[in-house]
């Protein structure tokens, strides 16, 4: 069944529908592109969809790709796609890809026309430098539903040396398009959407914790969490299947599950302009020490990160378990929720199981404190709490059996 694709705006303009790729060239000669660059990864090029795409617009406009990264995004990246953009002397960029290719894509449009190092424009540095020249006009084509980078106003890129994470933010790099194609989506293995999809689960659910009031990041939070409950597991069951060669059931039920995730990823991202807290923070570490894939990062520590705030907000705690069963009496229904969703879907139950053991805690512990995401957790945490909540989600699997 042919769905019409649609337009909303939050504030980035989302063309969202089966086929909204095929959009990309009437787009870029709207907005005057006239010499584009790809940005995507090494596992999106090799697709036949993006060669496609790729045909398509070099047939009526000279066009590159860069793809030379994958993984956790760092700065020689963001480098060597502006000196790609410079030689092809590229007035626009086309974003394909999931979280590290899209911000990737951010960072090469901030560089291209403004002065000095990436992390002079680090978010909340002292003296940084202002963002104050073009930015070429670019569109995002998310492949993934997760992150929900396409319509964030950050990047995150890491240190080539340290690995240190670092947030590049401005209003200005927002996406003025985004092609919400769920199309896109179909190739992905279970394990990547799994992964994806619980990232975006705990960008909704650190979002509704976060301290501070903002009823429609809240109200948009858990619709989001509501869409996750209802459509990931039938994303991840019919995983590496196309919708053509399934059953009218199935069929749809695919097709209702890859829309309703990719809508809950672009929620997720949305709404956590309000904040995120303790999870992302070590999430973020286990991403600099060990290269985790950052959603796999926040669905092995959400259950220990989530008792460990819930003292601070049993009420909010409580919202989310109603938003999954009405009848719920505590929050602590909604921790229990999250291990059966991980199990149901192949997550792994602790970090010992992804290859992080205690000795690994005086690494992670001193980056997780750094880490710029956990002011805003709804309770405080310290340098003694962050081991702690490490040292549960090592014997998550032990606990979750003997519970």
């Amino acid at each position: 069944m042919s769905r019409a694709i649609v337009t909303y705006n939050f504030p980035t303009r989302i063309r969202f529908g089966e086929g909204a790729r095929h959009e990309l060239l009437s787009a870029l000669q709207g907005a005057g592109v006239k010499r584009p660059l790809f940005v995507t990864d090494r596992g999106v090029i090799g697709l036949a969809w993006f060669g496609e795409l790729v045909k398509a617009i070099e047939a009526e406009l000279p066009t590159a790709v860069f793809a030379e990264m994958g993984g956790n995004p760092v700065v020689s990246h963001v480098d060597a796609g502006v000196a790609a953009a410079r030689a092809h002397e590229a007035d626009g960029i086309i974003a394909v890809g999931g979280g590290a290719p899209l911000d990737v894509a951010k960072a090469i449009a901030l560089m291209l026309h403004h002065p000095g190092h990436l992390f002079d424009y680090e978010d909340d540095l002292p003296g940084a430098r202002a963002v104050d020249q073009p930015i070429p006009w670019w569109v995002a084509l998310p492949t993934t539903a997760g992150t929900g980078s396409e319509v964030g106003r950050s990047a995150v890129i890491s240190d080539d040396t340290t690995h240190a994470k670092k947030i590049i933010f401005h209003p200005r790099l927002l996406a003025p398009l985004v092609l919400a194609d769920p199309e896109l989506t179909y190739g992905l293995p279970a394990h990547i959407t799994a992964a994806t999809g619980m990232d975006a689960l705990t960008h909704l659910v650190e979002a509704y914790l976060a301290r501070g009031h903002h009823p429609m990041a809240d109200g948009m939070a858990l619709e989001g969490v509501r869409l996750v409950a209802e459509h990931l597991e039938n994303a991840v069951a019919f995983a590496g299947s196309h919708p053509a060669d399934l059953e009218d059931e199935e069929h749809a039920a695919y097709v209702a599950a890859r829309r309703g995730m990719l809508d809950a990823s672009l929620m997720g991202a949305v709404a956590f302009q309000k904040g995120l807290g303790v999870i992302h923070s070590c999430a973020h570490a286990l991403s600099t020490v060990f290269d985790t894939h950052h959603g796999l990062a926040n669905a092995v520590m959400l259950p220990a990160g989530l008792r460990y705030n819930y003292e601070a907000v049993p009420e909010r705690l409580l919202s989310l378990a109603r938003v999954i069963e009405h009848s719920a009496e505590d929050g602590w229904e909604f921790i229990d929720w999250i291990i059966d969703l991980r199990a149901r879907i192949g997550i792994p139950a602790d970090l010992t199981a992804i290859g992080v053991h205690a000795d690994a805690l005086d690494k992670l512990v001193p980056v997780a404190v750094a880490d710029a995401c956990h002011p805003n957790n709804p309770r405080p945490v310290t340098a003694d709490d962050f081991r702690a909540i490490y040292a549960e989600a090592l014997s998550e699997q032990l606990d979750e059996s003997e519970g």
